[in-house]
């Protein structure tokens, strides 16, 4: 799915433009990664959680001529899913207790 399409299921919902929905979609983008950028985490139940993770330098390696590289500390945006979104997207594996042993509690408050 692109963002137009994205505008274009948001437009339908109701009596809205084009215009009206790309205002909408761009005001939920903007507001996601400005609260990325100033290191908040967003949280949507049901949905998932989006939040900022930092990488540490390391030295890497160009794979064209093999040289080394010093690559730099980053912080790298990161999305987890909720427990919802993933039964929701692997229908045959929901209450199966795959997911009880991975740590992975929506419950985690920060």
């Amino acid at each position: 799915m692109t963002k137009a399409d994205l505008v274009e299921e948001v437009t339908n919902l109701g009596d809205l433009t084009r215009r009206d929905g790309e205002v909408i979609v761009d005001t939920i983008f903007d507001a996601v990664i400005g609260a990325l950028k100033s290191g908040d985490k967003i949280e949507i139940r049901g949905f998932g959680s989006f939040r900022i993770r930092q990488r540490k330098p390391r030295i890497g390696r160009n794979p064209k001529t093999g040289a080394k590289v010093d690559v730099p500390a980053k912080r790298v945006p990161y999305f987890k899913p909720s427990k919802e979104l993933r039964d929701l997207v692997n229908p045959g594996e929901a209450g199966t207790g795959h997911d009880a042993d991975d740590g992975d509690d929506e419950s985690d408050e920060d």
